[in-house]
């Protein structure tokens, strides 16, 4: 089976969760993950309909942009400082803060691009080691220090749930839908109605995500690979 028709059967797919769970054609959208695929992987799937795609490596990220510019990028790589403006540049949306000091240096890339950044706040809901992310503590008190920046949209919040453990992954993402209602009903009315945004779920586990109100899953292997299998 091709990309195309792997990214057809994993948007027709998402389309019966969907509509499983009442949720409306707007409230999902499928980001490809693309970071371990070529060009002619990413072209594609995108011949077969997909818009978003996910990069994890800032150089790798701004060159996609460079070669697909009609695509949506998104950034969900580890962020580093020195890269932030490559990021900015090249990013729709940065999927992965968690630090204040980045949002910062965010702010000022995207000044000196003439934009304003969307970004999710990465939170580590599970409390594993392995992940980064601010702690569900820390992040209501960084949501609101990140939507204070003039040039910085906090769109909503990220995760990345256990690995191998249904019932772990179900509760990180059911977590994620409390916390980011409690924030968002602290935020003033145009820092709320910005907020909507949970990036959870891959290919693994996004059919749960989805059910816990997931409006972005991150899909990877069961595009582009053969291999792949539930």
């Amino acid at each position: 089976m091709s990309v195309r028709n792997r990214y057809q059967c994993v948007v027709d797919e998402v389309a019966e969760v969907r509509e499983q769970y009442g949720r409306a054609p707007s409230e999902v959208r499928v980001v490809a993950v693309s970071k371990t695929v070529g060009p002619d992987e990413v072209a594609d799937a995108a011949a077969g309909g997909a818009v978003d795609f996910g990069e994890n490596r800032p150089e790798q990220l701004a060159a996609r942009a460079d070669q697909f510019p009609a695509l949506r990028w998104h950034f969900i790589g580890n962020i580093q400082s020195r890269r932030i403006p490559e990021i900015v540049g090249a990013s729709v949306l940065i999927h992965s803060l968690y630090q204040l000091r980045h949002a910062e240096k965010i702010d000022r890339a995207a000044a000196a691009a003439g934009k304003v950044q969307d970004v999710l706040i990465e939170v580590n809901v599970s409390g594993e080691a392995s992940k980064s992310g601010a702690t569900p503590k820390e992040a209501p008190g960084l949501v609101r220090a990140v939507a204070a920046l003039p040039h910085v949209r906090v769109c909503g919040l990220m995760t990345m749930a256990p690995q191998g453990d249904a019932a772990r992954a179900e509760a990180a993402f059911r977590g994620l839908a409390t916390l980011a209602d409690e924030i968002r009903a602290t935020l003033a009315p145009d820092e709320a109605a910005a907020f909507t945004e949970l990036s959870m779920g891959m290919s693994e586990d996004w059919p749960c995500a989805i059910a816990c109100g997931a409006t972005i899953v991150r899909i990877g292997r069961a595009i582009f690979s053969e291999s792949f299998e539930e």
